[in-house]
């Protein structure tokens, strides 16, 4: 039975995201609200997770786990920048955006692509996706929470708890999320590509 974590949108109560961030530490995994959607987060380097997620959403090895980042400087330990991204993802961020980017040697093997050896890095504009962010110390493995053969994400952290409650460790509540996914952009091949158009103004990246 997952836990239940009913925080405030606005001043998330520090106690409580320490309570998330332990449980993730600890191996949890969790349904946590975004600037996007609600999303599936666990601890870096749990392959556990990621079994899990890929479980629930039934992914294949070919699909690029999202590292969400507390800031630009902590983003930039898990991917390749040259000056020319850099430019264009700071002044994109934070926001719904998530960058396909070659992987440093940070990042562990099993949440590279196979074949690229290229993850998705994100800095959410989310208050209490910040708050954890912080009090965790590290970025959180990501994957939207789309389930399959549905359109849209679930936007309420009650319905998350009573439809994944057997699969989840822990649902993270702050209210209202949004349905549209991130904006995917994809720098690792050399010219800009817009893998998927969500809830960032990709007209920037045109």
């Amino acid at each position: 039975m997952a836990k239940y974590f009913d925080v405030h949108p606005d001043n998330p109560q520090p106690r409580t995201i320490a309570q998330v961030a332990d449980s993730v530490r600890s191996g949890a995994l969790i349904a946590y609200p975004t600037d996007s959607c609600y999303a599936l987060g666990c601890r870096l380097g749990s392959r556990d997770g990621i079994d899990r997620i890929r479980t629930i959403r039934k992914l294949d090895d070919r699909h690029h786990f999202t590292l969400v980042c507390q800031d630009f400087s902590q983003l930039g330990q898990f991917v390749r920048v040259d000056n020319d991204v850099f430019r264009a993802i700071k002044a994109s961020t934070p926001g719904s955006y998530t960058f396909i980017l070659p992987a440093t040697k940070e990042v562990p093997r099993m949440l590279q692509h196979p074949k690229k050896k290229t993850v998705g890095v994100r800095i959410p504009d989310h208050v209490v996706t910040h708050a954890l962010l912080t009090e965790l110390g590290e970025p959180l493995l990501s994957s939207t929470l789309l389930l399959p053969d549905e359109d849209e994400p679930m936007t309420q952290g009650w319905e998350i708890k009573d439809r994944l409650d057997h699969v989840l460790d822990a649902v993270v509540d702050s209210g209202d999320c949004g349905t549209e996914p991130t904006t995917v952009i994809d720098f690792s091949g050399g010219e800009v590509e817009i893998v998927r158009r969500g809830a960032g103004d990709a007209t920037r990246f045109e």
